[in-house]
């Protein structure tokens, strides 16, 4: 993957597509395990969902740039 895109003159970091990415699939989780309920068994919500997205994008990074 480049480090850099191009993109129509400027150059992006590389990462931001991936960035992208985790930011949908965490907004999808979030809101399946929003609907299920399993916000009310943790001890501070907004930090789970920190966690998650953390989770998500470096487990897409480390597939991507092995």
């Amino acid at each position: 993957m480049p480090r850099e895109i191009d993109l129509f003159g400027v150059l992006i970091p590389g990462v931001l597509p991936v960035f992208l990415l985790s930011m949908v699939l965490q907004g999808v989780l979030d809101h399946a395990l929003s609907h299920l309920g399993a916000y009310r068994h943790s001890w501070h919500p907004a930090l789970a969902r920190l966690c998650l997205f953390v989770c998500i994008f470096s487990a897409l990074l480390i597939t991507l740039y092995q």
